[in-house]
């Protein structure tokens, strides 16, 4: 047995030092800030514009769409109407509320209307169905999914109004981008308020930004977020790619992947969280950066001004005419501008969808210099370029990925060919 009865140096003692855990603090504000000077001396334009090879607020239908050519459009195959025919209505003593609510459970098959759907139809002569969205299957009998294209690619044109402004907004950012022979990029950004809030993620706004972020939580989803047993992890979210880009770190992908300052930019969002601060980093490297509100005067918004779902609609078109697509974040607006893209383009859809797994790593990199940071984000954009034409697979959606089942045809409808021509 060994006896040792000298002393030990407390100075040869290893420390243990705490460093937080990964992705529990927002370090892209550090990363912009020492990379800065590096970005703005490489500002050689490497992704080059080639030319194409590959609703909040209760509104109508006619508010946003032009009722009358969806109508025409459909004649052939659907009868649509715009209000029940009197003789039905008296069954119901003319209150819908009486008549029967199928509540049809989500991605149901061609059979179970059939079986199920169809005879209640035919028994009550109407009925309603709520909630409506996603309550059919993608995968369905042809006949059915060229009725979906028909009505989704073909029939659906948003109103004059909305068309009108649109065009309007898209000459302005072609006048803008007139460097680049009027070929801009579009990024679709979800910064607003409720989605940070909702992602659960931590920014930089310390104990201001928790509180407010918090009341905002119990605000839209009382008690959602703080009922017993809920866990939940920052870091552990920002990691696995499900906190949103804030602006600075669209800014940081977009120049890193080649982009130079003098790039058009339109950036379709509601209103950014804390927009003047957040907002300002991605102005600094891209100044050319505008918005509807940028492009077109008070006047011009006041029709649209208080509903939502029409300030989407513009955003939208503006974002279909733009050369590239950048999506940050999921949701309806990206996956049917993506499927809409790539109808009108014969298959082919610019569209940037970054890895963001990819990307909480980079920005959570200290020691990261910018030459390593572009490789990796042009080969992110590579990536993204490089798939081509993306066929439709099981279960995934016809209006993101409409081919095969909307494209057998030549993709050279007149509605192709009015948006090419602009």
């Amino acid at each position: 047995m060994l006896l040792y009865m000298g002393s030990i140096s407390l100075d040869s003692v290893p420390r243990i030092i705490s460093r937080p855990a990964p992705g529990s603090l927002y370090r892209s504000p550090q990363l912009y800030a020492r990379l800065r000077a590096d970005m703005d001396a490489d500002n050689a334009t490497d992704a080059t514009f080639n030319s194409f090879h590959w609703l909040a607020a209760s509104c109508k239908f006619s508010d946003i769409y032009d009722e009358e050519h969806f109508v025409q459009r459909l004649k052939n195959d659907v009868r649509v109407v715009d209000k029940v025919p009197e003789f039905i209505m008296e069954r119901f003593g003319h209150n819908l509320s009486n008549v029967f609510n199928f509540k049809i459970k989500a991605w149901s098959s061609i059979r179970y209307y059939k079986e199920a759907v169809l005879p209640k139809l035919i028994e009550e002569r109407l009925i309603r169905i709520s909630p409506f969205a996603n309550r059919l299957s993608f995968d369905a009998p042809s006949a059915v999914q060229r009725l979906r294209c028909l009505a989704n690619f073909e029939a659906l044109k948003f109103s004059k109004p909305i068309t009108t402004l649109s065009d309007i907004l898209v000459s302005r950012m072609r006048e803008k981008s007139a460097e680049n022979n009027g070929k801009y990029v579009a990024v679709h950004l979800r910064f607003e308020e409720d989605m940070v809030a909702f992602s659960c993620c931590v920014f930089d706004g310390g104990e201001k930004e928790k509180k407010e972020l918090d009341a905002a939580r119990e605000r839209g989803w009382r008690g959602k977020f703080t009922r017993p047993g809920r866990v939940i992890r920052p870091g552990a979210i920002r990691m696995n790619g499900k906190c949103p880009l804030t602006p600075l770190e669209v800014g940081l992908m977009l120049r890193g992947m080649g982009f130079s300052n003098n790039t058009a930019i339109y950036l379709a969002s509601g209103r950014i969280y804390k927009s003047e601060k957040n907002m300002a980093p991605l102005l600094e490297m891209f100044p050319l950066l505008q918005t509807k509100e940028t492009l077109a005067s008070d006047e011009e918004l006041a029709p649209f001004k208080n509903f939502s779902s029409r300030m989407a609609a513009i955003d939208y078109t503006v974002c279909v005419h733009s050369e590239v697509f950048v999506t940050t974040q999921g949701g309806n607006f990206p996956h049917f501008l993506l499927g809409h893209r790539r109808y009108i383009y014969g298959g082919h859809s610019k569209t940037i969808k970054p890895d963001k797994r990819r990307l909480a790593i980079l920005f959570d990199s200290p020691r990261i210099g910018w030459k390593s940071l572009k490789r990796q984000l042009v080969n992110m954009r590579t990536h993204s370029d490089a798939k081509g034409i993306e066929m439709k697979r099981a279960n995934e959606s016809i209006y993101t990925f409409p081919c095969p089942d909307c494209m057998c045809r030549s993709n050279k409808s007149e509605h192709s060919k009015s948006i090419q021509a602009r």
